[in-house]
């Protein structure tokens, strides 16, 4: 009797294992989930929704200094200074995704060890 109920109780966890597997592997392709996704991304292009690195707040000769060593270290990756009373501030790259801007701050890091994320 109780090998039975063994096989029976293995059984059934197989067959609802299978089961629960293979719902899950069906992929959706549908028209209106497409169309959601894209229109997220136009409305990130339009509104400017993203992510930028921050070297450094505060004085200006050291935004600039710090500025002018990121150039020579990373010449491919875009800078910009700004100014936000009381502060200067650089921030680099324009990134789409937090996953892509903390990628790439890891990397910066390395020598430029205050670095944060931002978002635009």
């Amino acid at each position: 009797m109780k090998k039975s109920q063994l096989i029976t109780s293995i059984l059934i966890v197989l067959v609802l294992g299978i089961y629960s597997g293979n719902a899950q592997s069906k992929l959706t392709n549908d028209k209106s989930i497409n169309s959601l996704i894209e229109k997220k991304r136009e409305f990130n292009k339009r509104n400017k929704i993203g992510y930028r690195i921050q070297l450094y707040n505060g004085l200006e000769r050291t935004a600039k200094s710090i500025r002018g060593r990121f150039r020579v270290e990373y010449p491919n990756i875009s800078t910009k200074l700004s100014y936000e009373s009381p502060e200067w501030k650089i921030q680099v790259g324009n990134y789409k995704t937090r996953l892509d801007a903390d990628r790439a701050l890891n990397k910066i890091r390395e020598k430029f060890s205050g670095a944060i994320v931002v978002r635009l």
